[in-house]
Order: structure tokens, then sequence, then C-alpha cells
């Protein structure tokens, strides 16, 4: 028999049972209003992947414009980004768990747009790291808003598949970023300034696009319910709401901090493998930016397909690949996919040639963000009742903050740690990111794999039943399985 710990990854028989109704009938049961609910939060999250790696694409020719002979320069507004985006994700997390998903997330989007457009107006350097401080506590708060939108108002046997398609929109994001370099970016004399206006326009869109779609069902819910009983006081509403906010910290402040230390690795993670990546390329392996940018591309179909695959029953060539994610469960599929990336490192820093370095960049990035497609749908079933925009987004920015120094590390590594590369003939000694990157990628992965083991599992929980944060019981409220027919919950036990 398998080791109790083994043991416990895999979701119990009979929740697993209960999960298992054919996806396409629940499918074709969703209504227009569930599929553009969830359009509209993977959008946003879409939206924020656009404007945060443009500046991870642009590093070059940000340091001709600000005239800064090292990259570790222009990563400094990187790290100054993920350091601040916690903010973002408190003040709008709380915003929505108290006031709904919908307009939050519209001022969300709208504050991103705003910044995006100023960014293309900086002339100084000290210009561009205010400003882009300024947007990451804008961008904070995109993820927890649109995860919960997206998610909380599906069936629980479509949720393994959301999540997948929901984290996907960050790597749709690198990819619409990485087409926009290679192919606006060079053919306008305003260069990467072009690339800041026309993703400022991206975020417009997705906010007038959720402003035209209803509030989330769970919320209405609860505010007919407010009305049915005369209890719909703002006042009232904001006290309990607080009340439960201490409530929810003094019953799972253990259960936080272990959503911060996953995230923290989960973000050292898909950060070190991409922020500096273009940039490895070009000053390691002597890429141009065309090829660089390329490669990138290719990296990230592979994280596109790593989601559609984990997350997803699909049918391809009359063959059927299982929900992963959904009948595994979510901690067994995280570890399955960090320990493939970490078996493709040697591919990802060793190899010379265009071909081979892609197609490293393609299995290390299945791997990566394959494990990131079940994060959405982990830390919503984990979060404690009432709080599943503010405790995920929170969670997943305080990682987010942890790792910020990812480039940095990863830069400075760069001019410590130095190899020789033949170009036009000549050695020529240049940083060597590939060490570097490799010797990061493969201790984050194990401290992923060891976190992701020691964690709860809430597989199959139906959160939408529970109350909302300014109810009365909010923080504690705990679905009664046998009221909710065909209920699904299962919470693995803690060795």
């Amino acid at each position: 028999m398998a080791p109790y710990i083994i043991r416990n990854l895999v979701p119990r028989r009979q929740a697993r049972d209960a999960n298992r109704k054919p996806l396409l009938q629940v499918l074709r049961s969703l209504t227009w209003l569930q599929w553009l609910q969830f359009f509209t939060g993977w959008i946003a999250w879409t939206c924020d992947a656009i404007d945060f790696f443009n500046v991870a694409l642009s590093v070059t020719r940000l340091q001709e414009q600000f005239h800064k002979s090292k990259p570790a320069a222009i990563t400094s507004a990187i790290t100054f980004t993920l350091l601040v985006r916690s903010v973002g994700a408190v003040f709008f997390g709380v915003l929505s768990d108290r006031y709904g998903r919908k307009w939050p997330l519209v001022a969300n989007l709208l504050l991103c747009s705003v910044i995006q457009l100023g960014t293309s107006f900086v002339q100084t350097f000290h210009q561009f790291l205010a400003v882009r401080t300024l947007f990451g506590i804008a961008m904070g708060g995109v993820w927890g808003l649109a995860s919960s939108t997206a998610l909380e108002n599906l069936p629980v046997e479509a949720r393994g598949l959301a999540s997948g398609v929901l984290q996907q929109g960050y790597a749709v994001g690198y990819l619409i970023s990485a087409v926009l370099n290679l192919y606006l970016v060079p053919k306008t004399r305003y260069t990467w300034r072009a690339l800041f206006w026309t993703t400022s326009t991206i975020s417009v869109s997705a906010a007038i696009l959720r402003a035209f779609v209803p509030e989330s069902e769970v919320f209405l819910r609860a505010k007919a319910q407010e009305r049915a009983h005369g209890t719909n006081n703002t006042g009232n509403k904001t006290k309990v709401f607080m009340r439960q906010v201490g409530a929810m910290l003094k019953m799972h402040w253990s259960l936080c901090i272990y959503a911060i230390l996953l995230m923290a690795g989960f973000n050292f993670l898909s950060h070190g493998s991409q922020d500096l990546y273009p940039t490895y390329l070009k000053n390691t392996k002597g890429f141009d930016n065309y090829h660089a940018i390329v490669a990138t591309i290719i990296g990230n179909c592979g994280a596109i397909t790593s989601h559609l695959f984990i997350c997803s029953p699909h049918y391809s060539g009359g063959a059927i690949a299982g929900s992963v994610s959904q009948y595994i469960g979510r901690r067994l599929t995280i570890i399955l996919f960090v320990l493939l990336s970490g078996v493709f490192i040697p591919l990802w820093i060793l190899p010379s040639g265009f071909s081979t370095l892609a197609a490293g960049a393609f299995c290390v990035q299945f791997g990566v963000q394959g494990a990131w497609g079940v994060i959405p749908i982990q830390l919503a079933e984990m979060s404690p009742p009432g709080f599943r925009a503010t405790f995920p987004g929170v969670a997943y920015q305080i990682g987010n903050m942890i790792s910020s120094a990812s480039a940095q590390i990863e830069a400075v590594g760069g001019d410590n740690l130095k190899t020789t590369v033949i170009k036009n003939g000549k050695r020529v000694v240049v940083p060597d990111y590939a060490t570097v990157q490799g010797i990061l990628l493969g201790a984050i992965a194990t401290f992923v794999i060891f976190i992701t083991i020691i964690g709860p599992e809430n597989h199959g929980s139906q959160f939408e039943k529970q109350k909302t944060a300014f109810e009365d019981g909010g923080a504690t409220d705990i679905v009664d399985e046998e009221k909710v027919p065909g209920s699904t919950e299962t919470i693995n036990e803690k060795p």
C-alpha cells in the first residue's frame, strides 16, 4: 500500500464518482449569462497579463530609451510592480466581497487602462518607475476578481475545465504582447510607446464588456434574501462585513499563511521562467530580437496546450484525454506537472540552436503553466467562505510580492556569473543566464512540490452555496451536505 501522505493526495472515491457527470452535458446546460460571466473573468485576466509583460518583452528597447547599460535597471520596474500588487488585491478584493463582482472589476480595469496610457508618455526613468509602481496597485486587484467572477457561477463538474481555461488567459496575454512586440512595435516610429497605447484600449474594451454583463448570481441571491427579510441596510452590512473579516482571520490564519507560501513558490516558478527569458536568449544565446520573441511565443503555446490538457476532457483523433485535475485531485496534478517542468530544465538551458531551445521552452512552460492551471480552482475551493475574491487575490499578490525579486535575482546573477560564446568568429564574455535560471527553477520546483504535498484540498467544494461576506456567518458558513443533493465536497485529511 502507498504511504498515507501519497494516498491522501487523491480525492476519496465517492467524490470522484460523483463528479463524473458527462462534461458535454454540463457545458450544454450552461446559460448564455454563465458563459458571459466566465468570459469577462477570462478577458480581465488576459488583459492583466498583456499589460504586465509589455515591460518584460521590451527590456532592450527600454534600456535604449532610458540609457541604461544593464537589464537589471529595467527589471527593477518589474520588481516594483510586483511589490505593490498586494495593496491592490486587498483594496479591490474587499470591495468585491462587500459590494459585488461587477463594478469593482470595471473600475479596476479602467484604472489599469489609464495607467497603461500614462506609461506611454513618460520621459524619464524615474517617471517610468513611478508609473509602473502605480500600475502594480491597479494590476493587483484583477486576479482575485477575475477568478471569482469566472468560477463561482459554474457547476462543480465544469470547474476543473474552467480553472485551466481561465489561467490560460495569462499565457494568451503573454502571447498577445509577444505578437504585438514582433509585428507592431518595429513598424512604428513610436516603438514601445505604441505597445502601451494599444494594450490600454484592450483593457477599456474589457471594462465596457463587464459593465454590460449582470452581477454574479451569488450576490443577487444574497441581496434578494436581504430585501425579503427587510435587512437591506448598508450600514449594518458594513458592520457585518468587518465582523466577518475578523472572524475569518482568527479562524483561518494558518490557511492564509499556507496559501501565501504556495503562491510565492508558484510566482517564483512563473516569473523565473518568463520575465527574463527573451533577454536570456538575446544576451546568452546570441539570438536576435525576432527569434527571441518567436521562441517566447512557442513557449506560451506550450502553456496554452497544458491548460487545456490537464483541466478538460477534450477529443482529438477519437481519443479522450481524461480530466486530470477533476479526477486525481488538484494537488497531485500540480505535483505531476511541476515534476514534468523540472525534467525539461536541461533542454531549456543546454542547447544553443533555436529549434531545441524553443522545444525546451514549450516543454517547460507546458509543465509550469499546466500546474498553474489548477491554481484558480484550488484557491477558490480552499478559500474561507464568503472571501473568494479577497483570499485568493491577496494570497496570490503577497506571493507575487515575495517573488518580486525573481527578475532581479536572475539579472544580478547573470552579471556575476559569466560564460563565453562565439560571435562572428570571436569569443565573447556574456552573462550566464542559462545556469542562473536552471538553478533557480530547480530549487523553486522542489519547494512547490513540498508545499503542495503538505497542504489541504477541498476537492469539489460547492462554495457557491455558502454565504457572502456581508451576511452573518459568512466567514464560517459550511454547506450542509445532507441538504445539497449530489454534493461532492471533499476535504482531504491532513496527516
